[in-house]
């Protein structure tokens, strides 16, 4: 159940945030603190992808299909190191907020990923075969 409702805050940035970022790029940039000019066309290509994540993760919540789970962990945590990279090459806020917004995500996604894996675990009895 904890790790359903921290893959909610997941989908929810990355459809509100994809949404935002097609609907007005500009506005969504600078709300995000992004100083640098990415145009018309990428924020929304951005935007797409955003949404398709957004909603493949709400899907799997949705229709509770475990399995799944740790892809909404293991996708944005492999995004940070991007993020990082990014603003190394850009110097622009935006990839900072990102990191920011995302590795909440990616903290109580993980942190409730291994909680259940371990409270979910059956307890074996020694002697017993």
């Amino acid at each position: 159940m904890r790790t359903r409702l921290c893959l909610c805050y997941v989908a929810g940035y990355l459809v509100i945030t994809g949404l935002a970022l097609l609907v007005a790029p500009g506005a969504s940039l600078g709300l995000m603190l992004s100083t640098a000019e990415y145009g018309e066309v990428m924020p929304r290509w951005v935007a797409m992808m955003s949404l398709a994540l957004g909603v493949l993760i709400a899907q799997t919540v949705r229709h509770r299909l475990t399995v799944l789970y740790p892809l909404g962990f293991f996708m944005p945590a492999g995004m940070l190191a991007g993020f990082v990279g990014l603003y190394e090459l850009s110097a622009d806020p935006l990839f900072l907020s990102l990191l920011a917004v995302v590795g909440v995500g990616v903290a109580v996604t993980g942190t409730s990923l291994l909680f259940d894996l371990l409270t979910s675990r059956p307890e074996t009895t020694r002697g017993v075969q």
